[in-house]
């Protein structure tokens, strides 16, 4: 059998035997019972090859389009499912999780991907090991796969949040904000695809097809366990840095109060001193003692016994206390 490259050249795709050869991102030749073709959506030869092809209309146009979501819905000998993966390069932008669509049939599995799927170019390899011998087994390793991406991504997110939770200061409630915000706004992205995404497979793992055996099933529930486990996580993710927020906001007004009430109390330190010495700076005649020679020092003096009194009131009713 020949083996097709891992990216193969531009170039009209045909089909011959169980081997591939054409346009898009990886065209990989699996046993003589499983061709599976992986095109790259974004060539116009990929969209001119899927439209050569037998396959029904409402698969060809979901193969194609940009907005998806995780789904499995048989259709005809087939079935159309769709998974989000983390993407292999993570400074692009745009969402982290990426789209595989798949159409599936017996002996024969078509996936169309926009942008480079994390973990793809490893089961590519074990294809060309032969190893995966019917599409039920190689969607099987294809959920397992993005499982085993996300898991650690997810651990992450959970993990963020606790040294969040455990370094609560009000000295970075600024940079504390930021790090929770981030955790929630990663936490609902990938929720929104995880959910569906395990729906999807236990959609698929009670197909009754031929091309799905017992043993596939088992792996395609296994994978959408560890999907309802992550959205679990994520929920918790979601929830806790919200409380987070919460108590970060309660932190930051906490901080606020206390300095409203310092200068609160140091302007009561120094209202009457200000009464006093208002009264006394009058430009009028007849302030007592005006010209006696100890007046200013008597004055002095009664300001400084009235702001250690009022101060000392303070202190003994704990307002200097935070």
């Amino acid at each position: 059998m020949r083996r097709a490259p891992g990216r193969a050249s531009a170039g009209p795709v045909d089909r011959s035997g169980d081997c591939i050869v054409g346009t898009g991102t990886w065209h990989i030749g699996n046993p003589p019972n499983l061709c599976w073709t992986h095109l790259d959506g974004r060539d116009p030869e990929s969209v001119t090859w899927l439209d050569a092809q037998d396959l029904p209309l409402t698969a060809r146009m979901a193969l194609t389009a940009v907005e998806t979501r995780p789904r499995c819905q048989p259709l005809e000998e087939g079935t159309l499912i769709n998974l989000r993966g983390l993407r292999k390069v993570q400074d692009e932008e745009g969402d982290a999780l990426v789209s595989i669509r798949i159409w599936a049939e017996p002996g024969r599995v078509i996936s169309v991907s926009f942008r480079q799927l994390a973990g793809l170019d490893e089961l590519c390899e074990h294809a060309h090991k032969h190893e995966y011998k019917d599409p039920g087994d190689l969607i099987a390793a294809i959920a397992i796969m993005i499982t085993k991406q996300l898991d650690p991504v997810v651990a992450e997110l959970g993990d963020k949040v606790d040294d969040c939770e455990l370094a609560l200061d009000a000295d970075r409630v600024h940079e504390q904000r930021r790090e929770i915000t981030k955790a929630r706004s990663e936490a609902i992205s990938f929720r929104r695809f995880i959910v569906p995404q395990r729906q999807a497979l236990e959609t698929m793992s009670t197909l009754q097809t031929a091309w799905i055996e017992d043993d596939d099933r088992i792996h395609i529930r296994e994978a959408a366990d560890r999907f309802a486990r992550m959205a679990e996580e994520l929920e918790a993710v979601r929830e806790r840095s919200a409380l987070l927020h919460e108590q970060i906001t309660d932190l930051r007004a906490e901080k606020i109060d206390r300095r409203s009430l310092a200068i609160a109390v140091v302007a009561m330190i120094f209202l009457p001193l200000t009464f006093v010495t208002g009264l006394l700076g009058m430009n009028v005649d007849g302030i007592p003692y005006a010209h006696h020679p100890y007046s200013f020092w008597v004055v002095t003096a009664f300001c400084a016994l009235v702001g250690i009194s009022v101060t000392a009131y303070f202190v003994i009713r704990n307002w200097f206390k935070s």
